[in-house]
């Protein structure tokens, strides 16, 4: 009955119509404020500002005419290794013996280049086919060594020639003289078979390594060089190199300097 009676008094006062209506708080209308301004400056970020990006790849230290798999063309029994692993070898090199059935016969190099395996042993048997030694084409004592990185089919279009590589190579410790500087030289526009990879590398273990996540894309990369780098003579980002020279077919990760984009650019087809 008391609500009531106050529900008619409310009635009776007709004056309270006009009483000024409060729609927002004066903070609310600070906050819209500001959350326009932080979505005018967002936007014009997006596209005018840039945004840095690398990929991760691994590879080996190589040259650029890459190794080829010497196999054997006869079947036998290996009698004699005239050569040792990292030798240098001449085109027509002899590498083994073997006693055939129509007597004995010299395994020999196809090019010239540096033996980096060795797979026939004294007492060996071996048929055509047979791999014998993997070498290492080196026309000349002082080709350069470069980088063969392996990355994702996916990726290697986002890769561009030219493009800064920081190099961990496995021979040499990170944190004491940091890592390989290079820079991209080629990008083979077609995925690289197990196959394809085994031969250049003149290693079918590598081979399946490399691919063991589908067929990747290749990027050469050549290494900057640097008289006050060390015995390596390679440019590090360490003040000074390794007292010591890298050898080809060593592993390394390499991490690629991908091209700047506008962030507008994630959000486009």
């Amino acid at each position: 009955m008391h609500f009531r009676q106050q529900a008619l008094s409310k009635l009776q006062s007709p004056e309270d119509i006009y009483l000024p209506v409060r729609y927002a708080r004066p903070r609310g209308g600070l906050v819209l404020v500001v959350t326009l301004a932080v979505m005018a400056g967002a936007a014009f970020w997006a596209v005018t500002g840039t945004v840095s990006s690398t990929l991760g790849a691994s590879g080996v230290l190589t040259h650029a005419q890459g190794s080829y798999v010497l196999q054997s063309p006869v079947a036998g029994q290996v009698t004699d290794v005239l050569v040792e692993e990292g030798e240098r070898v001449a085109a027509d090199t002899p590498l083994v013996k073997v006693r055939t059935a129509q007597g004995s016969t010299v395994v020999r190099t196809l090019a010239a280049g540096r033996l980096t395996t060795l797979a026939a042993t004294i007492g060996s048997v071996i048929t055509p086919g047979t791999d014998v030694a993997a070498v290492e084409r080196v026309a000349k004592a002082d080709d350069p060594l470069m980088a063969m990185l392996y990355v994702p089919a996916g990726s290697g279009t986002t890769v561009p020639v030219g493009a800064s590589v920081d190099l961990t190579v496995q021979s040499v410790p990170t944190q004491q003289y940091g890592v390989l500087r290079g820079k991209v030289a080629s990008v083979t526009r077609t995925a690289q078979t197990r196959q394809r990879i085994s031969g250049f590398l003149g290693s079918s273990q590598l081979g399946e390594q490399f691919s063991r996540q589908g067929p990747p894309v290749a990027v050469l990369v050549h290494l900057a060089t640097d008289p006050d780098g060390g015995e390596s003579g390679f440019a590090w980002s360490s003040s000074q190199g390794p007292p010591y020279r890298l050898d080809s077919m060593t592993l390394a990760g390499g991490s690629i300097e991908l091209a700047e984009q506008h962030p507008i650019e994630w959000l486009l087809p």
